[in-house]
């Protein structure tokens, strides 16, 4: 076997299953890293670069679906979905939620493993792709930003956060979506006091970096927070 050239999540809480995912796609160049729950495969997409996830639909906890509506809103990382046949609505919103492709179970191992390495040589994500508004960039593979090319040193939360705004410029972003995309929780301890002060050493960070990003971040009140491309007022 050759050494792996692209990096897969499986998610999948049946063991048995899901070494028959990672076995398949290791004939196909992966390396691989597992998950159980969402929870978990969320905390290793947010830490980790991987060129491809696939998906069990049916997890314990937070739904596939809902993992894939964050993953695909902050990652440029294709992601294949597994769903029972027949469950036509769950890929529908699969695919609403932003995933590149479905497979429905029972499959052919082989065949899941040759779609993924299709869609991965397809896919202009393994470029390295970014994510650019005014004077922000983004690295979405590496999850890195910058300011007018020079790099803003983030922590993983505040770095969700940006990347939740950036990716919906000029959009009112509510202080729940935040919380679920930035801590994997929409009311975690602290709640809106928690995101404000992300929010606030997030909008620090970046004017350290270069004063261009002054206002770009700005406070809808009793909504959440909005991001534009060219400077604007805030009112807290």
């Amino acid at each position: 076997m050759s050494a792996p050239v692209w990096r897969a999540l499986v998610v999948e809480d049946e063991p048995a299953m899901r070494d028959i995912i990672t076995f398949a796609l290791e004939t196909q160049d992966f390396e691989t890293v597992t998950a159980g729950t969402a929870e978990t495969a969320w905390s290793i997409v947010s830490e980790q670069q991987v060129d491809l996830v696939v998906l069990d639909v049916m997890l314990p906890g937070m739904s596939g679906i809902e993992l894939c509506r964050r993953i695909t809103s902050t990652k440029a990382v294709p992601v294949i979905l597994l769903t029972a046949l027949g469950e036509t609505s769950q890929r529908i919103a699969g695919l609403e939620a932003g995933a590149s492709d479905y497979v429905t179970k029972p499959f052919h191992p082989r065949e899941l493993a040759l779609r993924a390495a299709g869609l991965v040589r397809r896919s202009p994500l393994r470029e390295g792709a970014v994510a650019q508004s005014g004077p922000v960039t983004l690295d979405l593979r590496s999850a890195t930003a910058y300011v007018r090319g020079k790099r803003a040193d983030l922590t993983p939360h505040e770095y969700r956060l940006l990347a939740a705004l950036v990716t919906h410029p000029d959009e009112d972003l509510p202080f729940r979506q935040l919380l679920l995309l930035g801590w994997g929780d929409a009311q975690p301890l602290g709640g809106r006091e928690l995101l404000k002060t992300a929010v606030y050493r997030l909008r620090l960070k970046l004017e350290a970096v270069d004063p261009a990003a002054r206002g770009c971040i700005t406070s809808v009140r009793g909504v959440g927070y909005r991001y534009s491309a060219g400077p604007g007022s805030d009112d807290g």
